[in-house]
C-alpha cells in the first residue's frame, strides 16, 4: 500500500505540471509591404543570416519542448513550407559527401529533425483578420488543455525565448485561460499594437499580473498603457468561443486581441507576462532590414566584418 501511496503521489505531481504540446505559427497574410517578393515567397521565409524567420520561430518552440507545430500558411506558402520543412535533399547530401563536405549538411539534417510540423491553409469561410489563423486551427487543438499561438513574424532574440517563458508561466498557473507575452513601447508606436492595462496597476515579476483589459491598435490618447503585446500567446480551447465569425471587430475584422478580451470580460482569467528576450518584429520591410541587421552583426563568425562594412559605407 505504502508503494502504491508514493506512486500515485509522483503520478499526481505529473499531472498537475499540464503538458502544452502543440503550437499554431500563422503566416497567412498578403504581406503587401514587402510585394514582389512575397508574390511567390511567404514573408516568413524571408532569411535572417541563412535561416527563414519562420525557422526562428520553430526553434523557440523547440527549446519549449512543443511535439507539434501547426503552421498557418497561404495557399500559395502550404508546398513552400512542405518543402522546406521535408524535404531531405538526399541529391545534395550525396554530393556533400563525396566532396567530404558533410559538416554542411548538418544545417539540413536539424531542420528535418524538428518535432512534428503540419502546413494548412487558413479557412476562406471566416473573416479577414490576424485572429482567423488561429481560428482555422481549432480541430488540432481544440482536445488540448493549452496551446501556443504565435505570429510569424515576431522574433525574440536570446534565451528563454517566449515559449517557455509562457508555459513556464502556465505551470505556476495552471488555472489561468490564457497568458499574453507583453512589451514596453514607444507611445507613437503603441497604435501598431494591443495596448493592456493591469488589475494590479503597474507590471511585477513578484506577483500574477491579472489583464484589466486590451485594446487593438489604439489611438495614442486611449491607450490605458505603453504595454503592447505583440502575437505571443498561450491560449486555452475556450479562445474559440469569441474567435468566430459572430465576433468581427474594428474594420469588421476577426482580431485576436478582442477574442482576448472577451474571453477576460466573461470572466476568463487572462495574465500578462513580460517577455525575457529580445523582441523584434519583422512586420514591415523596415523593421525586417533592422532584425537582420541586428542579427547579423551579433553573428560570431561574420559580425566584426559586418560592423566593419557599415563604418566603410558610412565614409561614402
Amino acid at each position: 500500500m505504502g508503494i502504491f501511496t508514493s506512486k500515485y503521489v509522483i503520478l499526481v505531481g505529473v499531472m498537475t505540471k499540464k503538458k502544452v504540446r502543440k503550437a499554431i505559427i500563422a503566416d497567412a497574410g498578403f504581406a503587401s509591404r514587402y510585394l514582389p517578393i512575397t508574390k511567390t515567397l511567404p514573408k516568413a521565409m524571408l532569411p535572417l543570416g541563412n535561416r527563414p524567420i519562420m525557422q526562428f520561430v520553430i526553434e523557440e518552440c523547440v527549446e519549449a519542448e512543443i511535439d507539434e507545430i501547426i503552421v498557418v500558411a497561404t495557399p500559395e506558402g502550404k508546398p513552400i513550407y512542405e518543402d522546406y520543412f521535408n524535404n531531405s535533399v538526399n541529391r545534395i547530401r550525396k554530393q556533400l559527401a563525396a566532396q567530404g563536405k558533410e559538416s554542411r549538411y548538418v544545417p539540413v539534417q536539424e531542420v528535418l529533425n524538428f518535432p512534428k510540423i503540419v502546413v494548412i491553409t487558413q479557412d476562406s469561410s471566416l473573416p479577414y483578420g490576424n485572429g482567423s489563423p488561429f481560428a482555422s486551427a481549432k480541430n488540432y487543438v481544440d482536445t488540448e488543455e493549452a496551446f501556443l499561438a504565435f505570429y510569424s513574424d515576431d522574433v525574440i532574440f536570446g534565451k528563454p525565448g517566449d515559449a517557455k517563458t509562457l508555459i513556464e508561466a502556465y505551470h505556476r498557473s495552471p488555472d489561468a485561460d490564457a497568458i499574453i507575452m507583453v512589451k514596453e513601447v514607444p507611445e507613437e508606436e503603441i497604435t501598431k499594437y494591443a495596448a493592456v492595462s493591469l488589475k494590479n496597476g503597474q507590471y511585477r515579476e513578484d506577483q500574477e499580473n491579472i489583464l484589466a483589459d486590451i485594446i487593438e491598435k489604439p489611438d495614442p490618447a486611449q491607450a490605458p498603457t505603453h504595454l503592447a503585446s505583440y502575437g505571443r500567446y498561450l491560449l486555452t480551447p475556450k479562445i474559440f468561443k469569441f474567435l468566430s465569425p459572430q465576433n468581427v471587430g474594428k474594420d469588421e475584422e476577426l482580431w485576436t486581441a478582442d477574442a482576448i478580451g472577451k474571453l477576460n470580460q466573461s470572466g476568463g482569467k487572462v495574465l500578462v507576462q513580460k517577455s525575457r528576450g529580445e523582441w523584434m518584429t519583422t512586420g514591415d520591410p523596415e523593421n525586417y532590414f533592422k532584425a537582420h541587421l541586428k542579427f547579423v552583426i551579433n553573428h560570431e563568425k561574420y559580425g566584426p566584418k559586418v560592423a566593419s562594412w557599415l563604418k566603410e559605407f558610412s565614409k561614402e
